[in-house]
């Protein structure tokens, strides 16, 4: 007797399998399931074909049709098609806006009126139409919103007799969140609050909302810092089950873990850290060999060995990817009993490090190098400012080691630079605040020989790992691991800097077939002049953006082949993952899985930019409360940045950047030039271009908007 076919045996099941997994994955949009809840989701009870869908599942991620999270969850992966391109919306102002895509070498224009409400970071469809007028930019129209940045918006509640609205903080959000009285959660009028939004705007209506959290009343520094926090997604606390699973981890080293690592403790080691600093990730230890040679280690903190897979540690570091250091507090990757206590690197304790152990000559010639678990004791903690008087001739501890250091250090710059490295110097800002976080002053950091010893030593670490690691496999086919790389510059870009660095009297040769040459020669040529910021600014703004990935291409910026980080697990993921994999190779194992690694790196980079803009933000908020005492006064300035409706300004003092409006401009009706950088006024012909010295009176601040409103100063 012949047996009837079972339906999952019939011819094409498997494409079946394949539809019901992306139908399913495509309804919930952002929403990530897992095998389980997906199982759930299409009724399945039979094992052999919940093997099916398992295996069908794994070939949709290989494909890239379907993206894999970090925690073992599912979602779909969007991809452009025929006349609709798939991308990001950047929210310029009311009018317009952009969508960034992947998928196209260009940014799609799209009226305010065609955004079908997308909010400024959601992912979205967009139809396109063409080019717009003059041959400019393409022209779309969203079609489809497929996932949102986000629900929860931080802003000011104003309340009315019937109603309430929140005026969101950010200002690429141009629409208040209409509240119902029932749902302000005992707000009061003018306090900062996070909103939820419950039902997005349709036609002319505005956002419906409710208030989740009350943080307090605007102007306070812990409030606003709490804003700032909110807005970018930031906690400013761990969960309850991190900090327990944190709790349970011994502080004592087992004997038999010694047993297993390179024992450093004899080896003369010490850290060097800003002198606020309280998580220590790297050590440096020094000696000299029988054969007259330098054994330097560079020790990392070894964070995996008390970080496991699958644990709520693992996943909230996961999560976070990086520490974030606002103007007056860190929002740590790690609970403060890893981070500052057993991960951090401090004197006079054992501790557990991953090292990178070179031997090399007087002449900085690489010998012999290792890299392995390893144990160390500090000798000494020294800020950057006690190791900067050693080198400039005070007396102080490890005199010699630092001299050597320094030395070598000294010689690995230079050999960077010979290669091609860029030397870029771009000026931060530090404050001087007071108890209560108001700041007093704001002066520019100072980058001295201390620094650039440390990030040599840090250069060659990370370069050496990601060279081990690729070329431990002979031929084409190279182990999984996380590199950091940095594109070319876009050619436009450079040559509108070229065009830009002329006015000022400076030269880029473009034509020069070493492009980190020209480049490091206008470096050379502007520093210490009045345009160095805006020149290096503009000449950083056309290099592409650092990243993470398991693509094993090369960092332009530093003329390294292959490069990663290895050296701040205590406050960056892919850090961790680097260490995992190293610790993986050097025991003999085989390559990891790319897809699930370059998931975890586009992750890490996404979080890097949240990070870098929440930094920005709280400088911003800073700055603009530092001037809130300066109103009324002058000051020399820089023209820094021109668009449509002013021109930003940096004054040469502070460092803090306010606008001129064009619209407060009262002698002409003055136009933007974009492609020379520049605004004309209509009649009169007077230009103001970028890289201008002005004088200016600063007229009104807005910590709200972190906004400083300028006018030029009456001759």
């Amino acid at each position: 007797m012949t047996k009837s076919r079972n339906k999952k045996d019939k011819p094409g099941h498997e494409n079946n399998i394949k539809d019901k997994l992306l139908n399913l994955l495509s309804k919930a949009k952002s929403k990530a399931y897992s095998f389980k809840d997906i199982i759930k989701k299409v009724g399945l009870k039979d094992q052999a074909v919940k093997g099916q869908f398992a295996t069908e599942l794994d070939n949709l991620v290989r494909s890239g049709q379907v993206a894999r999270t970090q925690s073992g969850t599912y979602k779909i992966n969007y991809k452009s098609d025929g006349n609709h391109i798939v991308g990001r919306v950047d929210h310029v102002n009311q009018r317009f806006a952009y969508v960034i895509s992947e998928d196209s070498k260009e940014d799609i224009w799209v009226s305010a009126n065609n955004l079908k409400f997308a909010f400024d970071g959601d992912i979205v469809k967009v139809l396109l139409k063409g080019k717009r007028d003059r041959g400019r930019s393409p022209e779309g129209e969203v079609v489809e919103i497929l996932e949102r940045k986000r629900t929860d918006f931080v802003g000011k509640i104003e309340l009315s007799p019937r109603f309430a609205f929140v005026v969101p903080n950010s200002r690429k959000i141009f629409y208040d969140i209409f509240i119902p009285l029932d749902k302000i959660k005992d707000a009061k009028e003018g306090q900062k609050v996070v909103a939820r939004i419950v039902e997005w705007p349709d036609k002319n209506h505005n956002p419906v909302g409710e208030v989740i959290e009350v943080l307090g009343n605007a102007g306070e520094n812990d409030v606003e810092m709490h804003s700032i926090m909110a807005e970018y997604g930031l906690p400013w606390e761990f969960p309850e089950t991190v900090e327990r699973d944190a709790d349970k981890i011994p502080v004592e080293i087992p004997d038999n873990e010694i047993k297993k690592r390179r024992d450093f403790r004899s080896i003369t080691t010490f850290t060097i850290d800003p002198v606020d600093a309280k998580d220590f990730d790297d050590a440096l230890s020094i000696r000299r060999l029988e054969n007259g040679n330098w054994e330097v280690g560079v020790h990392i903190a070894d964070v995996t060995h008390y970080v496991r897979p699958g644990t709520p540690l693992e996943k909230e570091a996961y999560k976070r990817a990086t520490s974030v250091y606002l103007v007056d507090r860190v929002v740590p990757m790690l609970p403060e009993k890893l981070s500052n206590n057993l991960c951090s690197l401090r004197p006079h304790e054992d501790k557990l490090t991953f090292s990178a152990v070179f031997e090399m000559d007087h002449q900085g010639k690489i010998l012999d190098e290792w890299f392995g678990k390893t144990i160390i004791h500090s000798d000494r903690r020294f800020a950057y400012e006690e190791v900067q008087e050693i080198l400039e001739g005070k007396d102080g501890d490890f005199k010699d080691e630092i001299f050597a250091l320094d030395g070598l250090a000294k010689i690995m710059r230079a050999e960077r630079f010979r290669r091609g490295a860029i030397a870029f110097e771009t000026v931060e800002v530090k404050f001087k605040l007071d108890e209560k976080g108001k700041p007093l002053g704001v002066f520019p950091k100072v980058r001295k020989d201390a620094h650039k010893l440390i990030e040599d030593w840090m250069l060659l670490a990370n370069r050496k790992v990601a060279e081990y690691v690729y070329f431990m496999k002979k031929g084409d086919e190279k182990n999984t691991f996380v590199y950091r790389i940095h594109d070319h510059p876009d050619p436009e870009k450079l040559n509108s800097l070229a065009i830009f660095a002329r006015k000022f009297g400076h030269n880029l040769d473009l034509k020069d077939k070493d492009l980190s040459n020209a480049l490091n020669k206008l470096v050379t040529d502007v520093e210490n002049t009045p345009e160095q910021n805006v020149l290096q600014s503009l000449a950083i703004r056309s290099m592409a953006k650092a990243k993470y990935t398991t693509d094993p291409e090369k960092h332009f910026g530093l003329a390294y082949k292959h490069y990663t980080h290895f050296t701040s697990p205590i406050r960056r993921y892919p850090d961790v993952m680097v260490h995992r994999l190293l610790e993986h190779y050097l025991n003999g194992g085989k390559s990891e899985n790319k897809t699930y690694y370059e998931d975890l790196c586009e992750h890490s980079s996404d979080m890097e930019k949240v990070a870098a803009e929440a930094e920005r933000a709280s400088i911003k908020y800073k700055q603009v409360e530092f001037m809130e005492t300066m109103i009324g006064q002058e000051f020399e300035g820089i023209i820094s940045g021109v668009v449509e409706f002013g021109m930003f300004v940096e004054l040469v003092e502070t460092k803090c950047e306010g606008m001129i409006r064009l619209s407060e401009l009262e002698d002409d009706f003055y136009e933007l030039d974009a492609e020379n950088y520049r605004v004309i006024g209509k009649r009169n012909k007077k230009i103001f271009t970028l890289g201008d010295h002005v004088k200016v009176k600063v007229m009104n601040t807005n910590l709200e908007k972190r906004s400083i409103d300028l006018a030029f100063a009456a001759k």
